[in-house]
C-alpha cells in the first residue's frame, strides 16, 4: 500500500556537508541503508476512512490504523489499543537525512514506523516526553525532547495538531503538562553526544529554515 503522495514542499537550508555520523544505538531509529526522503521534503496528506470497532473513536487517524495488519500488529504487541493520531511525517536523522515515517500517538507512546519495511523504529513512551519545540512562524518542523534518551526533530503539515494532541494526552495520564517552547531558534540533541541548531527566517516566497551542528564549546 502506497502511504505517501506529495502535497507540500518545505523549503530547507542544509548545513555543509559532513563525514557520515554513526548510526544510532540499540533501539533508536539507525539510518542503515534506507532510501531517504526526497531532499527537498515532499510532506503527503491522504486521509482514509476508519473503520474496526476497537479505534472506531479515533478522529485523528489519517491513514487507516485499523486497515494496515503492520501498525495493528505493533500497537499489539505493546498492549496499545487506543489510537490519538496516525499520520505520515519526515523524520531528521543525525547525519541531516529526512526519513519517511508513520507517526502514531496512543494515550501511552509516541511509535515511528518506517512505511517502506514496516519496522518499528522508535517508541517513546509519553512519561518521557518533557518539552515540545516549535517556531513562531507558519512552517511544519518541530522537536519533541526526550532528555533520558535523545530527541526527535521531524516535520508534518499537521504540526499543531501533533503538538497538541502529545500535550493533551500526557496531561491526562500524569500529574504535569509538558512545556510546549516557541521560539525561530532552538537546539535538540540528534544524539547523545550530537546537538543541532534549528533557525527560522521568514523570508520572499516562503520560510527559510538552516539546520547546523552546534559548535562545542
Amino acid at each position: 500500500m502506497d502511504r505517501f503522495r506529495p502535497l507540500r514542499r518545505i523549503q530547507v537550508e542544509p548545513e555543509p556537508a559532513e563525514p557520515p555520523a554513526p548510526a544510532a544505538g540499540a533501539g533508536g531509529d539507525a539510518e542503515g541503508n534506507e532510501s531517504p526522503a526526497p531532499a527537498a521534503g515532499l510532506l503527503m496528506g491522504a486521509r482514509v476512512r476508519r473503520r474496526a470497532a476497537v479505534y472506531r473513536d479515533c478522529k485523528g487517524d489519517y491513514i487507516g490504523v485499523p486497515n494496515d495488519p503492520c501498525l495493528t500488529k505493533i500497537l499489539s504487541k505493546q498492549g496499545d489499543n487506543k489510537v490519538l493520531f496516525a499520520d505520515k511525517v519526515l523524520k531528521f536523522t543525525q547525519s541531516g537525512k529526512m526519513k519517511r515515517r508513520i507517526l502514531v500517538i496512543t494515550d501511552f507512546a509516541l511509535y515511528l514506523v518506517d512505511p517502506d519495511a514496516d519496522i518499528l523504529k522508535r517508541r517513546i513512551a509519553l512519561a518521557a516526553v518533557d518539552k515540545l519545540c516549535i517556531s513562531n512562524l507558519s512552517d511544519n518542523f518541530f522537536a519533541i525532547i526526550v532528555p533520558t534518551e535523545y530527541d526527535c526533530f521531524m516535520a508534518s503539515t499537521r504540526k499543531k495538531e501533533i503538538v497538541d494532541v502529545i500535550v493533551k494526552a500526557i496531561k491526562s495520564t500524569s500529574e504535569y503538562e509538558p512545556e510546549v517552547a516557541s521560539s525561530n531558534r532552538f537546539e535538540y540533541h540528534a544524539a547523545a553526544e550530537v546537538v543541532k541548531v534549528v533557525e527560522f527566517e521568514d523570508a520572499d516566497g516562503g520560510i527559510k529554515t538552516r539546520i547546523t551542528n552546534k559548535e562545542k564549546s
